[in-house]
This record gives C-alpha cells, sequence and structure tokens, in this order.
C-alpha cells in the first residue's frame, strides 16, 4: 500500500508518459500567459503614449493565446491535484467505494471529455480544409484555435482515462493502484503537527 498522493511504481509508469506531455502543454501555458502580458504591455503604451495601437492584439490574444492559456493547463492541474475538491467525507468513506466512486466519476469525465475532443478536432479539420479566418485586418486561422483546444482536451480525456482505469483497480484489488490527492491541511492539523 502507498501513502496518500504518490503513486505506485506501476501506475506511475503510464502517469509519467501523460505527465510529460503535460508538462510540454503547461511550459506553453506559461508562453502564452507571458505572451499575453508583453503584447498588452506593448499595445497600451503604443495606444496612449503615440496613439498607434496594435491593431492585431485584441483578435492574436482572444483568438490563440488565452485558449491555450486555459487549455494547456487543464491536465497537468488536474494531476496535480489543483482543481477545487470536496473532500470533507473522504476519511469517512470504505476506501474500495472511494476508489469505486472515483473510477465512475473520472469514466464519465473521460466520455464526456473525449467527446469534446473528438467533435472539436472534427470542426479543426473542417476549418483547416475551408481555410476559415477571422474577417478582420489580419485574417487569422481559425483552426488553430480549434487545435489548441483539441490538443489540451484529448490530453485532458488520458488523463481522466487513467485515473478512472486505475481507480477501478484499485476498487477491484483493495490496493492503492492510483494517486490520491494529499490531506487537506488544516488549522487543527497544523496545531497537532507542530506539538
Amino acid at each position: 500500500m502507498t501513502t496518500p498522493g504518490h503513486e505506485p511504481a506501476h501506475a506511475n509508469q503510464v502517469s509519467r508518459w501523460i505527465a510529460r506531455i503535460e508538462v510540454i502543454l503547461a511550459g506553453l501555458s506559461g508562453v502564452a500567459m507571458a505572451a499575453i502580458m508583453v503584447i498588452v504591455t506593448i499595445d497600451v503604451v503604443l495606444r496612449y503614449a503615440f496613439a498607434a495601437p496594435l491593431s492585431w492584439s485584441y483578435e492574436m490574444i482572444g483568438l490563440y493565446l488565452v485558449g491555450a492559456v486555459l487549455f494547456f493547463g487543464l491536465s497537468d492541474t488536474m494531476h496535480q491535484h489543483g482543481h477545487i475538491a470536496l473532500d470533507i467525507f473522504v476519511p469517512l468513506v470504505p476506501m474500495r467505494l472511494l476508489h469505486a466512486v472515483q473510477a465512475a466519476g473520472f469514466a464519465a469525465g473521460t466520455v464526456l471529455v473525449g467527446l469534446i475532443a473528438w467533435l472539436e478536432a472534427q470542426e479543426t479539420w473542417l476549418a483547416f480544409i475551408r481555410d476559415d479566418r477571422l474577417a478582420t485586418i489580419i485574417p487569422w486561422p481559425t483552426w488553430i484555435a480549434h487545435a489548441i483546444l483539441v490538443l489540451g482536451v484529448t490530453v485532458l480525456t488520458l488523463r481522466c482515462a487513467y485515473l478512472s482505469a486505475f481507480h477501478c483497480l484499485s476498487a477491484a484489488t483493495g490496493r492503492v493502484q492510483v494517486e490520491l490527492p494529499p490531506p487537506p491541511v488544516t488549522a487543527a492539523s497544523q496545531t497537532r503537527g507542530d506539538e
């Protein structure tokens, strides 16, 4: 048995493979966030100091960069247990039942997120072959924005499928086969830890 928040060795191999992709996407998400800040800063300076704003900044940020920040960070955030979780009853639930419920939830998530990825992949292909573009000063291609969503959501689908499969295995075997979120840090536990 492993301690909560740590992955068993065999599950760790699968998780590490997905995590490599997540780390790259999280890095690209950070680059996109930095690009947004730089572009907005330059645009503000040019707009108010020289009355010459960047004509393309709004479309580029809204079409590509915001999507990269959001969708490229989703799966890594799930892997790091960074999403909001209601865990007040977790200590009261038997371990096998906890894993069974987690498996069912992540299975539903896999189907839903996978469907989003599939439908959006079709939209990406259609936008690419039709050469869809924004009707603005710079005719930005829209397929890139669709592809950003597809890539981020596909990796999230892989993470959900992994979590569903290994929670299911944990429920079946009675042994923890998948990482669990770390226990919540509370004032009471911090006080006990300091004593």
